[in-house]
């Protein structure tokens, strides 16, 4: 996988391959995640990473070829939470999560 577009997104990224292994943290991702490793996550499971009612999901996921997104709120600040599945030459390769901060005072705008 080409990785150079994604070092310098403004949003967390995290990929793992079809066995649920990380394979790819960017800047962002591994500077959230260094308190639990940081780097040191490539090529561990997220199924070590994860309680079993998330791993649930991971494996829903992965089985189904499927993504989801969802809100969270952690120590006061809310995330936009987007698991994809990613593809290579149409081969599914396993899951993205795109993990992006969202402001306070976000503007809601329905269309």
């Amino acid at each position: 996988m080409e990785k150079n577009w994604a070092e310098n997104l403004p949003v967390s990224l995290t990929v793992c391959d079809t066995e649920g292994v990380i394979v790819y943290m960017n800047p962002l991702s591994l500077k959230m995640f260094s308190k639990d490793g940081g780097s040191m996550l490539i090529g561990k499971s997220l199924f070590d990473c994860h309680k079993e009612e998330s791993n649930k999901h991971i494996r829903k996921m992965l089985n189904e070829k499927i993504g989801q997104t969802y809100t969270t709120e952690k120590n006061g600040h809310k995330k936009l939470i987007h698991q994809v599945p990613w593809f290579e030459n149409s081969e599914f390769m396993g899951l993205m999560e795109l993990t992006i901060r969202l402001p306070d005072d976000m503007e809601n705008k329905k269309r």
